[in-house]
């Protein structure tokens, strides 16, 4: 590759901050469903999505949690692999790894000054401009086609599946993690209309893996797999998981599929997570017995103990103690208000959260207020956020049915300041959290785990 774009002029992008801010440039024609863009965009580059062997990864929770988990067992068994997940937690390349490692901010420059000059032919079209997703996605497709050709790419939707960009390619294998309400603004206000945007991952012949637990969502999921051709497995059904022990280090869980059962140990936290590693191993047993991938069982044992995803429970101070929970929608809180109580022991619960303006925060709030004694409310800094006072609002008109008498509530809109209220107000026998969106979790990791190169974004 050369740094000269198509037209043969000199690259526009000189470094790895001006690529970035011409991809987070897009962000303003926002989040826009439909592939007619990306398939242009491919078409331009001589498709080479179709050169590439993909895991996609849809559901409202739990994606990101599963690519970890398929991606640290097909890495330990010896393959070669990508992971696009999104949002990152600390820098813009995060979201294109290979093999665990991000993207080079060089080879992200050299693929941004490839995209430039067809994005803008396109922006000129009726197409209208390709969006930030867009051109990440079409960026990653590049890295692993044309740089790094991994065995197979680990794919993670965006948002949906049915329309969302990441549908361009056609996978070995798909999954859908579970249904819940979340982008209620664009993928419908019902389970089956989730669902069904969901299921459109599902293509004709392509097994998909699947644990949704709702009967309305699982008879879509059911119908599409039925019309696509696709044979499903289900978690109660084809396959079934139990949760056997666990405590704040790590949780086993037992496997039972078509083809055997195993005990598999996961560090990842949470009775959840045995539904996304079950869900992992499933996707991995089609694709052993089924696709000829060599997966010895002491390597893929060893994978599923070694995955790690940040900002899911995950511990980061232990003086005073205080955990990180992405749980931004009501799924994420009820489990959130599951695990806390069978994870830790704890005298008082300090919560800190912020989120963004588009969201269920009542059912949210409904889920986590019994557990909280001191409730810190603040905001992200993102574009999109929630004002602290209008969630304190909230938060006081639910107090009579699902808070505790004693219920203290401090509003402290600098997020900065609110950590320092977390981490006094958190005495030794009592427990932090910080929960709400993910872009206040990256500012709060990347602080107390002293990143100072940390972004953030979608």
């Amino acid at each position: 590759m050369s740094d000269t774009n198509r037209g043969g002029e000199a690259a526009p992008l000189q470094s790895y901050d001006e690529a970035v801010e011409w991809i987070n440039g897009l962000i303003p024609f926002g989040i826009r469903p439909g592939l007619e863009r990306i398939e242009q965009l491919m078409s331009m580059l001589g498709d080479p999505q179709r050169h590439l062997k993909f895991v996609h990864v849809a559901g409202t929770n739990g994606k990101g949690s599963t690519c970890a988990f398929l991606t640290s067992v097909l890495m330990k068994c010896g393959y070669d692999v990508g992971t696009f997940t999104s949002p990152y937690i600390t820098r813009f390349t995060n979201r294109f790894q290979f093999n665990g490692t991000d993207i080079p901010d060089e080879t992200l420059v050299l693929l941004a000054n490839r995209l430039y000059p067809l994005v803008k032919e396109i922006a000129a079209s009726d197409l209208g401009s390709p969006t930030m997703f867009e051109v990440s996605t079409a960026l990653a497709i590049l890295y692993y086609a044309t740089v790094s050709f991994p065995d197979v790419v680990v794919w993670e939707t965006g948002l949906g599946g049915r329309m969302d960009v990441t549908n361009i390619v056609s996978p070995i294998v798909s999954i859908i993690t579970n249904v819940g309400y979340d982008h209620t603004d664009i993928l419908g206000d019902t389970l089956e209309q989730i669902a069904r945007e969901k299921a459109g991952i599902i293509k004709p012949g392509v097994p998909v893996v699947s644990c949704v637990t709702q009967p309305e969502a699982i008879q879509v999921i059911r119908e599409t797999a039925a019309r696509q051709g696709a044979t499903l497995y289900l978690a109660g059904e084809q396959f079934t998981y139990e949760r056997l022990n666990g405590d704040e280090t790590g949780q086993t869980f037992s496997f039972a599929g078509p083809f055997r059962h195993m005990e598999i140990d996961i560090a990842l936290l949470g009775e959840h997570q045995c539904a996304n590693a079950a869900g992992a191993m499933m996707a991995l047993e089609v694709l052993r017995q089924y696709l000829a991938f060599v997966l010895e069982d002491d390597e893929l044992l060893k994978g599923f103990k070694q995955a790690a995803w940040a900002g899911r429970l995950e511990q980061v101070s232990t003086s005073p103690r205080i955990v990180l929970d992405g749980a931004h929608n009501p799924e994420g809180a009820q489990t959130l208000a599951k695990s806390l109580p069978q994870l830790y022991s704890y005298r008082k619960l300090v919560l800190m959260m912020g989120m963004l303006s588009n969201k269920h925060h009542e059912a949210y709030l409904q889920h986590i207020l019994p557990l909280v004694d001191t409730l810190i409310l603040t905001e992200p800094v993102f574009r999109r956020k929630m004002d602290a006072a209008e969630l304190a609002h909230l938060v006081e008109k639910l107090r009579p049915s699902y808070a505790k008498t004693d219920l203290k509530i401090i509003v402290e809109g600098d997020w900065k300041k609110a950590l320092g209220l977390l981490q006094s107000h958190t005495e030794a026998e009592d427990l932090g959290v910080v929960s709400g969106t993910l872009y206040l979790i990256a500012d709060v990791r990347a602080t107390l785990m002293y990143q100072t190169d940390s972004e953030k974004g979608w």
